[in-house]
């Protein structure tokens, strides 16, 4: 058996690191910061993809895709835009390859240049942007409500599996609107529909607010996101909603022709999560015995595991599981029975553990004649004896509750390491000794922001949407505020 894993408050980076790569999540590729998804972890982002496509398709949204070559002069037409990407863009230079003159594999060929450079795809405003000029002539064709699953790239110096890779999987909302309170509501709507995917799917609670000039993304006029803690107090951006106003229809010349007849740009958005999703899930919920995943994202919800002295025994609690699964599955509860004879229970057991299964039955001879099956929660570890009339019924109760519980305790958590101060000296030494969220006043200048981040490392992660107007004094400038705001080192 594999040694245990590194404890979170031994090393939480290592514990991370390893986790994702014993519960079967991801590994490194050949290729340098970039990852593979194994199957494992791809379910569990394929439950993620059907879960959002549903609510986006709800919201009136419908899926497209756009090229992954985006040409050089695209990002040049917004310059907020390509000043904010222009470090992390990966530049195809060339079309063709030959073989080395010198027998030494293949080389580029040099006359094989293109006229202009293809940028690989960072995000494709750019791109979108210039095919809606042809799609967008009058306000009947607006709104346009167009959402893209793809990949995207950005050269990351610093990689970690799911949290930073230089290519990652995601999707990308690119609305168009008749009116900036159109195009404002529709960014509004999209981080609720975050949030709400957030909190009911993945049991994680989020803050939701609006990022400071320093903090918005490059070419919107406001950034809208969600802010969750991890376990170890940092701050992770779960997901953000940007209302772009006119600057890519300005730079892309996208307009229409209300009902007045009058020419007028588009109003924009744009919108986005990604596979760092999966990060946050580890982090949020899993412990040092390995992954604890919330029921409505867990590939496996309940595994099944017969505990037997003979091929006799075996048979008769196959036939009972055989009844329990299909009661199960009735239910809408995805279900594995392993009673493969490759490793005894006990293996068995921390190897569901270690993959976050959230229910474990086990079922042996006694239970066979006493007509009940052991029950095991993954989150709490606590295990019962249950009959096996109504089973199902309770399962299904069991993951309910089990779905609540893993979210009471991150908000929980959040709450006891949510932190409000009102002096530098109190900042720091909460940040050094505790981690969490720090509620402090600011005076709203970006220089403030630059030189807190510079001495601290925080970054103020949001101003809440909910933000309780307060008189007082930013904690680093000593001038007026009006209210505090979310600081938090973050990933």
């Amino acid at each position: 058996m594999s040694k245990a894993l590194p404890t979170r408050s031994e090393n939480y980076s290592e514990w991370y690191n390893e986790l994702v790569k014993r519960a079967d999540l991801a590994e490194n590729s050949p290729v340098r910061g970039c990852m593979v998804i194994k199957p494992y972890g791809y379910s569990i982002w394929e439950k993620m993809q059907r879960a959002l496509d549903d609510m986006f398709k709800e919201t009136g949204h419908t899926n497209a895709y756009f090229p992954l070559f985006i040409p050089k002069s695209y990002l040049s037409k917004e310059a907020s835009h390509v000043e904010g990407f222009a470090k992390e863009c990966a530049v195809v230079t060339h079309y063709r390859l030959k073989n080395d003159p010198d027998g030494k594999g293949v080389i580029v060929d040099p006359d094989a240049k293109l006229e202009e450079e293809l940028i690989v795809r960072p995000t494709s405003e750019t791109v979108i942007w210039s095919t809606y000029k042809n799609w967008i002539q009058s306000y009947r064709d607006l709104p346009l409500l167009i959402n893209q699953w793809a990949n995207v790239v950005r050269w990351e110096m610093r990689t970690r599996l799911f949290l930073r890779t230089a290519e990652f999987l995601w999707q990308e909302g690119h609305t168009a609107h008749a009116t900036a309170q159109e195009a404002i509501a529709e960014t509004k709507q999209m981080l609720e529909v975050y949030a709400q995917f957030a909190e009911e799917w993945m049991a994680v609670p989020v803050i939701k607010g609006v990022k400071t000039a320093n903090e918005r993304f490059a070419g919107a006029e406001d950034t809208y996101c969600i802010e969750a803690m991890m376990q170890d107090g940092k701050a992770l951006q779960a997901g953000t909603s940007h209302f772009l106003g006119q600057n890519f229809a300005n730079a892309f010349d996208v307009k229409f022709q209300d009902k007045e007849g009058k020419l007028d740009y588009v109003w924009g958005t744009s919108w986005g999560v990604s596979t760092r999703l999966m990060g946050a899930l580890i982090m949020a919920h899993s412990d040092d015995a390995g992954l604890v995943l919330p029921p409505k994202l867990a590939p496996i919800q309940v595994v099944i595991v017969p505990i037997y002295r003979n091929d006799e025994q075996l048979a008769q609690i196959s036939e009972k599981v055989a009844e329990i699964t299909k009661d199960l599955k009735k239910l809408g509860i995805s279900v594995k029975y392993d009673s493969s004879d490759n490793a005894k229970p006990g293996f068995k057991f921390a190897e569901y553990e270690l993959k976050g299964v959230p229910v474990r039955l086990a079922m042996g001879g006694r239970d066979l004649e006493n007509g009940t099956v052991e029950v095991a929660r993954r989150d709490t570890k606590t295990k019962e004896t249950v009959s096996v009339a109504g089973i199902a019924a309770y399962v299904q109760n069991l993951l309910n509750d089990i779905q609540e519980s893993i979210y009471k305790k991150a908000l929980t958590f959040r709450e006891e390491n949510t932190y409000k101060v009102d002096s530098f000296e109190e900042f720091n030494n909460i940040l050094d000794t505790k981690g969490g969220f720090v509620l402090a006043h600011w005076d709203g200048t970006s220089e403030t922001e630059e030189k807190i981040k510079e001495e601290t490392k925080a970054t103020i992660r949001c101003i809440p949407l909910n933000q309780e107007a307060e008189e007082g004094v930013c904690i680093y400038s000593g001038k007026p505020s009006k209210g505090r705001v979310v600081f938090a080192r973050a990933y």
